[in-house]
């Protein structure tokens, strides 16, 4: 049976990570796009509301994107270590 070194470890659990706040991005964003629609008047979803609303989801999303990309740049090097 293979030994399982650290560094494996390492790069599994910071891939797994980077995936996973990768998703969160997605959804985050999707949700960003359809309010869009529904503030429009295009309602693709159950929810509405206004310009101002829609823009603070916005930068509530451009604010998770950030904080999730510096997380997988970070998660990435401690995963790239030997």
């Amino acid at each position: 049976m293979a030994e399982v070194t650290m560094t494996e470890i390492r790069k599994t659990v910071a891939t797994s990570l980077g995936t996973a706040f990768g998703i969160v991005i997605g959804m985050v964003w999707t949700q960003v796009v359809l309010s869009a629609f529904a503030t429009g008047g295009i309602p693709l979803t159950s929810t509405g509301g206004t310009w101002t609303q829609w823009s603070y989801f916005v930068i509530t999303a451009i604010v998770i994107t950030l904080i999730c990309v510096i997380a997988i740049i970070m998660i990435g090097r401690w995963g790239g270590k030997q």
